[in-house]
Protein backbone atom coordinates (compact mmCIF):
# COMPACT_ATOMS: atom_id res chain seq x y z
CA UNK A 1 0.00 0.00 0.00
CA UNK A 2 1.44 3.51 -1.14
CA UNK A 3 0.48 6.74 0.96
CA UNK A 4 0.74 9.64 2.37
CA UNK A 5 -0.27 11.85 5.27
CA UNK A 6 -0.99 15.24 4.22
CA UNK A 7 -2.50 17.56 6.99
CA UNK A 8 -2.98 14.46 9.30
CA UNK A 9 -5.38 13.33 6.78
CA UNK A 10 -4.71 9.72 4.87
CA UNK A 11 -3.98 10.02 1.00
CA UNK A 12 -3.92 6.53 -0.95
CA UNK A 13 -1.62 6.71 -4.08
CA UNK A 14 -3.54 5.47 -7.02
CA UNK A 15 -1.25 6.39 -9.43
CA UNK A 16 -1.34 2.73 -10.78
CA UNK A 17 0.48 1.00 -13.87
CA UNK A 18 -2.91 1.18 -15.91
CA UNK A 19 -1.80 -1.20 -19.08
CA UNK A 20 -4.97 -2.77 -19.85
CA UNK A 21 -4.45 -6.90 -21.16
CA UNK A 22 -7.62 -6.70 -23.65
CA UNK A 23 -9.34 -8.81 -25.97
CA UNK A 24 -8.17 -7.35 -28.94
CA UNK A 25 -4.65 -6.32 -27.19
CA UNK A 26 -4.77 -2.81 -28.09
CA UNK A 27 -2.22 -2.06 -25.19
CA UNK A 28 -0.02 -4.45 -26.67
CA UNK A 29 -0.99 -7.26 -23.93
CA UNK A 30 -3.96 -9.51 -25.52
CA UNK A 31 -5.81 -12.07 -23.62
CA UNK A 32 -4.09 -15.45 -23.98
CA UNK A 33 -4.73 -18.71 -21.84
CA UNK A 34 -1.69 -19.58 -19.56
CA UNK A 35 0.30 -16.42 -20.77
CA UNK A 36 -0.28 -14.62 -17.01
CA UNK A 37 0.19 -14.63 -13.67
CA UNK A 38 -2.20 -12.92 -10.90
CA UNK A 39 -0.79 -12.31 -8.28
CA UNK A 40 -2.09 -11.68 -4.93
CA UNK A 41 -2.00 -12.00 -0.81
CA UNK A 42 -5.18 -13.07 0.66
CA UNK A 43 -4.99 -10.63 3.36
CA UNK A 44 -5.42 -7.85 1.37
CA UNK A 45 -8.80 -6.32 0.34
CA UNK A 46 -7.93 -4.96 -3.18
CA UNK A 47 -6.40 -8.20 -4.00
CA UNK A 48 -9.27 -10.45 -2.72
CA UNK A 49 -11.45 -9.08 -5.04
CA UNK A 50 -9.65 -10.21 -8.13
CA UNK A 51 -9.61 -13.66 -6.38
CA UNK A 52 -13.38 -13.65 -6.03
CA UNK A 53 -13.62 -12.74 -9.54
CA UNK A 54 -11.08 -15.29 -11.12
CA UNK A 55 -13.02 -17.90 -9.50
CA UNK A 56 -16.79 -16.91 -9.61
CA UNK A 57 -16.12 -16.23 -13.78
CA UNK A 58 -14.31 -19.67 -13.82
CA UNK A 59 -11.00 -18.12 -15.06
CA UNK A 60 -8.40 -20.72 -12.83
CA UNK A 61 -7.66 -22.70 -16.29
CA UNK A 62 -6.25 -19.82 -17.79
CA UNK A 63 -5.00 -17.37 -15.44
CA UNK A 64 -2.75 -18.82 -13.01
CA UNK A 65 -2.77 -17.22 -9.60
CA UNK A 66 0.60 -16.61 -7.12
CA UNK A 67 0.19 -15.94 -3.36
CA UNK A 68 2.64 -13.74 -1.48
CA UNK A 69 2.75 -13.91 2.13
CA UNK A 70 0.50 -12.18 4.80
CA UNK A 71 3.43 -9.98 5.94
CA UNK A 72 6.37 -7.77 4.00
CA UNK A 73 8.54 -4.90 4.90
CA UNK A 74 8.95 -1.88 3.32
CA UNK A 75 10.69 -3.89 0.03
CA UNK A 76 8.37 -5.85 -1.43
CA UNK A 77 5.47 -8.27 -1.12
CA UNK A 78 7.03 -12.16 -1.09
CA UNK A 79 6.39 -15.31 -2.03
CA UNK A 80 7.28 -16.75 1.41
CA UNK A 81 4.47 -19.64 1.38
CA UNK A 82 5.90 -21.43 -1.81
CA UNK A 83 8.95 -23.72 -1.45
CA UNK A 84 12.14 -22.08 -0.91
CA UNK A 85 10.14 -18.59 -0.93
CA UNK A 86 10.19 -18.78 -4.55
CA UNK A 87 6.89 -18.28 -6.74
CA UNK A 88 7.17 -21.56 -8.93
CA UNK A 89 6.35 -19.85 -12.36
CA UNK A 90 8.08 -16.43 -11.76
CA UNK A 91 10.79 -17.80 -10.49
CA UNK A 92 11.12 -14.98 -8.00
CA UNK A 93 11.00 -13.85 -4.25
CA UNK A 94 10.41 -10.26 -4.05
CA UNK A 95 7.63 -9.27 -6.29
CA UNK A 96 9.59 -6.45 -6.63
CA UNK A 97 11.64 -8.18 -9.68
CA UNK A 98 8.51 -8.27 -11.35
CA UNK A 99 7.97 -4.36 -11.11
CA UNK A 100 11.29 -3.81 -11.93
CA UNK A 101 11.22 -5.76 -15.10
CA UNK A 102 8.65 -3.78 -16.24
CA UNK A 103 10.15 -0.09 -14.84
CA UNK A 104 13.26 0.00 -13.69
CA UNK A 105 14.05 0.84 -10.29
CA UNK A 106 9.91 1.41 -10.06
CA UNK A 107 10.22 4.30 -7.84
CA UNK A 108 6.20 3.43 -5.99
CA UNK A 109 4.84 1.06 -3.66
CA UNK A 110 4.94 -2.87 -4.57
CA UNK A 111 1.39 -3.15 -4.65
CA UNK A 112 -1.18 -6.80 -5.11
CA UNK A 113 -2.97 -7.51 -6.89
CA UNK A 114 -0.50 -7.41 -9.57
CA UNK A 115 -1.04 -9.52 -12.91
CA UNK A 116 2.63 -10.53 -14.50
CA UNK A 117 3.26 -11.29 -18.11
CA UNK A 118 5.10 -14.73 -17.14
CA UNK A 119 7.13 -14.47 -20.90
CA UNK A 120 8.77 -11.88 -19.71
CA UNK A 121 8.46 -11.75 -15.65
CA UNK A 122 7.50 -8.00 -15.73
CA UNK A 123 4.24 -6.39 -14.32
CA UNK A 124 1.75 -5.48 -16.87
CA UNK A 125 -1.10 -4.18 -14.25
CA UNK A 126 -1.39 -3.26 -10.60
CA UNK A 127 -4.85 -1.19 -11.45
CA UNK A 128 -7.09 -3.02 -9.08
CA UNK A 129 -10.01 -1.47 -9.83
CA UNK A 130 -9.82 -1.81 -13.66
CA UNK A 131 -8.46 -5.43 -13.04
CA UNK A 132 -11.82 -6.89 -12.09
CA UNK A 133 -13.83 -4.89 -14.75
CA UNK A 134 -11.82 -6.50 -17.13
CA UNK A 135 -12.19 -10.27 -15.95
CA UNK A 136 -16.11 -9.65 -16.96
CA UNK A 137 -15.94 -8.15 -20.14
CA UNK A 138 -11.98 -8.18 -21.60
CA UNK A 139 -12.11 -12.03 -20.86
CA UNK A 140 -15.62 -12.84 -21.76
CA UNK A 141 -14.51 -15.60 -24.46
CA UNK A 142 -13.01 -17.89 -21.12
CA UNK A 143 -15.89 -17.87 -18.67
CA UNK A 144 -17.22 -21.09 -17.91
CA UNK A 145 -20.21 -21.84 -18.65
CA UNK A 146 -22.83 -20.36 -16.03
CA UNK A 147 -20.67 -17.85 -15.23
CA UNK A 148 -22.66 -14.64 -13.55
CA UNK A 149 -23.07 -11.29 -15.17
CA UNK A 150 -21.13 -9.31 -12.53
CA UNK A 151 -20.52 -5.78 -14.83
CA UNK A 152 -24.16 -6.42 -17.10
CA UNK A 153 -23.87 -3.29 -19.42
CA UNK A 154 -27.43 -2.27 -18.70
CA UNK A 155 -26.78 -2.02 -15.08
CA UNK A 156 -23.14 -0.21 -15.48
CA UNK A 157 -23.73 3.11 -14.41
CA UNK A 158 -25.37 2.14 -11.26
CA UNK A 159 -22.82 -0.13 -10.37
CA UNK A 160 -20.21 2.23 -11.34
CA UNK A 161 -22.14 5.01 -9.06
CA UNK A 162 -22.43 2.62 -6.27
CA UNK A 163 -19.02 1.27 -6.54
CA UNK A 164 -17.87 4.66 -6.41
CA UNK A 165 -19.10 5.76 -2.94
CA UNK A 166 -17.92 2.49 -1.35
CA UNK A 167 -14.39 3.30 -2.93
CA UNK A 168 -13.89 6.43 -1.19
CA UNK A 169 -16.13 6.18 1.87
CA UNK A 170 -15.68 2.62 2.72
CA UNK A 171 -12.62 0.64 0.89
CA UNK A 172 -10.94 3.72 2.15
CA UNK A 173 -12.50 5.04 4.25
CA UNK A 174 -11.79 2.73 7.11
CA UNK A 175 -7.82 3.42 5.51
CA UNK A 176 -8.51 7.11 6.06
CA UNK A 177 -9.78 6.22 10.36
CA UNK A 178 -6.39 4.05 11.12
CA UNK A 179 -4.15 6.16 9.43
CA UNK A 180 -5.16 9.42 10.01
CA UNK A 181 -2.40 11.70 11.93
CA UNK A 182 -4.77 13.92 14.41
CA UNK A 183 -8.18 14.00 16.11
CA UNK A 184 -9.66 16.22 13.49
CA UNK A 185 -8.98 14.05 10.58
CA UNK A 186 -9.89 11.05 12.37
CA UNK A 187 -13.28 12.23 13.53
CA UNK A 188 -14.00 13.27 10.30
CA UNK A 189 -13.09 10.04 8.53
CA UNK A 190 -15.06 7.98 11.00
CA UNK A 191 -17.89 10.03 10.89
CA UNK A 192 -17.94 9.51 6.47
CA UNK A 193 -17.50 6.20 7.47
CA UNK A 194 -19.96 5.42 9.49
CA UNK A 195 -22.82 7.45 7.22
CA UNK A 196 -21.36 5.68 4.16
CA UNK A 197 -22.43 2.28 6.30
CA UNK A 198 -26.11 3.64 7.20
CA UNK A 199 -26.58 4.22 3.70
CA UNK A 200 -26.10 0.99 2.64
CA UNK A 201 -27.88 -0.81 5.03
CA UNK A 202 -30.84 1.38 4.41
CA UNK A 203 -30.13 0.58 1.03
CA UNK A 204 -29.84 -3.02 1.73
CA UNK A 205 -32.85 -3.42 4.14
CA UNK A 206 -35.65 -4.16 1.17
CA UNK A 207 -33.02 -5.76 -1.69
CA UNK A 208 -30.57 -8.62 -1.27
CA UNK A 209 -28.07 -7.01 -3.26
CA UNK A 210 -26.42 -3.42 -4.06
CA UNK A 211 -27.56 -3.47 -7.81
CA UNK A 212 -30.67 -5.35 -9.79
CA UNK A 213 -31.42 -9.14 -7.98
CA UNK A 214 -28.14 -10.97 -8.38
CA UNK A 215 -24.50 -10.31 -7.20
CA UNK A 216 -22.12 -7.52 -9.53
CA UNK A 217 -19.06 -6.14 -8.83
CA UNK A 218 -20.35 -3.63 -6.58
CA UNK A 219 -21.00 -6.38 -3.74
CA UNK A 220 -17.57 -7.89 -4.38
CA UNK A 221 -16.17 -4.40 -3.63
CA UNK A 222 -17.83 -3.88 -0.76
CA UNK A 223 -17.65 -7.86 0.83
CA UNK A 224 -14.13 -7.60 1.15
CA UNK A 225 -14.32 -4.68 3.65
CA UNK A 226 -16.85 -6.29 5.70
CA UNK A 227 -15.25 -9.17 5.82
CA UNK A 228 -11.64 -7.83 7.85
CA UNK A 229 -14.35 -5.28 9.56
CA UNK A 230 -14.35 -6.96 12.75
CA UNK A 231 -11.09 -8.83 12.76
CA UNK A 232 -9.04 -5.53 12.19
CA UNK A 233 -10.76 -2.46 11.27
CA UNK A 234 -12.87 -1.98 14.36
CA UNK A 235 -10.14 -2.07 16.43
CA UNK A 236 -6.85 -1.68 14.66
CA UNK A 237 -8.46 1.45 12.67
CA UNK A 238 -10.54 2.27 15.56
CA UNK A 239 -14.05 1.88 13.28
CA UNK A 240 -15.62 1.24 16.73
CA UNK A 241 -18.69 2.75 16.52
CA UNK A 242 -19.99 -0.50 16.02
CA UNK A 243 -19.04 -4.07 14.94
CA UNK A 244 -20.15 -5.27 11.70
CA UNK A 245 -22.02 -8.25 13.71
CA UNK A 246 -23.63 -5.45 15.66
CA UNK A 247 -25.23 -3.86 12.18
CA UNK A 248 -27.57 -6.31 11.96
CA UNK A 249 -28.77 -5.61 7.74
CA UNK A 250 -25.10 -5.50 6.54
CA UNK A 251 -23.91 -8.41 9.01
CA UNK A 252 -26.99 -10.47 7.16
CA UNK A 253 -25.54 -9.20 4.14
CA UNK A 254 -22.05 -10.24 4.47
CA UNK A 255 -22.92 -13.65 5.70
CA UNK A 256 -25.75 -14.09 2.68
CA UNK A 257 -22.19 -13.76 0.36
CA UNK A 258 -19.58 -15.14 2.39
CA UNK A 259 -22.15 -18.29 2.22
CA UNK A 260 -22.19 -17.89 -1.65
CA UNK A 261 -19.26 -20.14 -3.32
CA UNK A 262 -16.78 -17.91 -4.07
CA UNK A 263 -16.68 -15.42 -1.47
CA UNK A 264 -16.26 -17.05 2.16
CA UNK A 265 -13.95 -19.80 0.60
CA UNK A 266 -11.10 -17.23 -0.28
CA UNK A 267 -11.36 -15.85 3.07
CA UNK A 268 -7.96 -16.61 5.72
CA UNK A 269 -9.15 -14.89 9.08
CA UNK A 270 -5.31 -15.84 10.52
CA UNK A 271 -3.45 -14.38 7.35
CA UNK A 272 -5.70 -11.07 7.80
CA UNK A 273 -4.87 -10.49 10.99
CA UNK A 274 -1.04 -11.09 10.51
CA UNK A 275 -1.05 -8.65 7.97
CA UNK A 276 -2.36 -5.74 9.78
CA UNK A 277 -1.42 -6.15 12.93
CA UNK A 278 2.48 -7.22 12.01
CA UNK A 279 2.95 -5.23 9.41
CA UNK A 280 1.52 -1.59 10.50
CA UNK A 281 4.30 -1.47 13.19
CA UNK A 282 3.29 2.40 12.85
CA UNK A 283 -0.19 1.60 14.26
CA UNK A 284 0.83 -1.68 16.58
CA UNK A 285 3.80 -1.14 17.25
CA UNK A 286 4.73 -4.87 19.31
CA UNK A 287 3.28 -6.31 16.50
CA UNK A 288 1.01 -8.36 19.19
CA UNK A 289 -1.63 -10.17 16.60
CA UNK A 290 -4.66 -10.73 19.19
CA UNK A 291 -6.41 -14.05 19.61
CA UNK A 292 -10.22 -12.85 19.03
CA UNK A 293 -12.66 -11.91 18.07
CA UNK A 294 -13.86 -15.40 19.16
CA UNK A 295 -17.18 -16.58 17.60
CA UNK A 296 -20.44 -16.14 19.85
CA UNK A 297 -21.71 -19.11 18.10
CA UNK A 298 -18.87 -21.28 19.88
CA UNK A 299 -17.34 -22.99 17.00
CA UNK A 300 -13.93 -24.26 16.39
CA UNK A 301 -13.02 -22.25 13.61
CA UNK A 302 -12.34 -18.19 14.39
CA UNK A 303 -15.60 -16.67 13.42
CA UNK A 304 -17.70 -19.48 13.01
CA UNK A 305 -20.61 -17.07 13.36
CA UNK A 306 -20.35 -15.98 9.81
CA UNK A 307 -22.00 -19.72 9.10
CA UNK A 308 -25.12 -18.63 11.09
CA UNK A 309 -28.41 -18.14 9.31
CA UNK A 310 -28.79 -15.00 8.12
CA UNK A 311 -32.54 -15.30 5.94
CA UNK A 312 -31.79 -12.71 2.94
CA UNK A 313 -33.80 -15.32 0.86
CA UNK A 314 -36.53 -13.81 2.20
CA UNK A 315 -35.72 -10.95 0.27
CA UNK A 316 -35.66 -12.50 -3.53
CA UNK A 317 -33.30 -12.02 -6.18
CA UNK A 318 -30.42 -14.92 -7.34
CA UNK A 319 -27.14 -15.12 -6.65
CA UNK A 320 -26.14 -15.92 -9.75
CA UNK A 321 -28.81 -15.06 -12.00
CA UNK A 322 -29.66 -17.41 -14.28
CA UNK A 323 -26.04 -18.70 -14.04
CA UNK A 324 -24.86 -21.54 -11.38
CA UNK A 325 -22.05 -21.29 -8.90
CA UNK A 326 -18.22 -22.09 -9.29
CA UNK A 327 -17.54 -25.75 -8.89
CA UNK A 328 -15.01 -26.58 -5.63
CA UNK A 329 -12.13 -24.58 -5.08
CA UNK A 330 -8.88 -25.89 -7.15
CA UNK A 331 -6.09 -28.13 -5.44
CA UNK A 332 -3.48 -25.39 -4.25
CA UNK A 333 -5.86 -22.68 -3.82
CA UNK A 334 -7.67 -23.48 -0.65
CA UNK A 335 -7.29 -21.65 2.70
CA UNK A 336 -5.61 -23.95 5.17
CA UNK A 337 -8.06 -25.44 7.85
CA UNK A 338 -9.14 -23.40 10.57
CA UNK A 339 -7.77 -19.92 8.97
CA UNK A 340 -11.45 -19.62 7.39
CA UNK A 341 -14.79 -19.54 9.08
CA UNK A 342 -14.77 -23.53 8.84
Amino acid sequence: MAYVVSGGEFNRDTNYITTRITADGRDGFPVEPDRYRLTVARACPWANRTIIVRRLLGLEDVLSIGFCGPTHDERSWTFDLDPGGVDPVLKIHFLRDAYNKRISDYPKGITVPAIVDVPTGAVVTNDFAQMTLDFSTEWAKFHREGAPQLYPEELRDEIDEVAQRIYTEVNNGVYRCGFAGSQEAYDKAYDRLFTALDWLSERLANQRYLVGDTITEADVRLFTTLARFDAVYHGHFKCNRQKLSEMPVLWAYARDLFQTPGFGDTIDFVQIKQHYYIVHKDINPTQIVPKGPDSPAGGRYPQSNWLTLHGREALGGKPFGDGTPPGPTPDGERVPAGQGAG
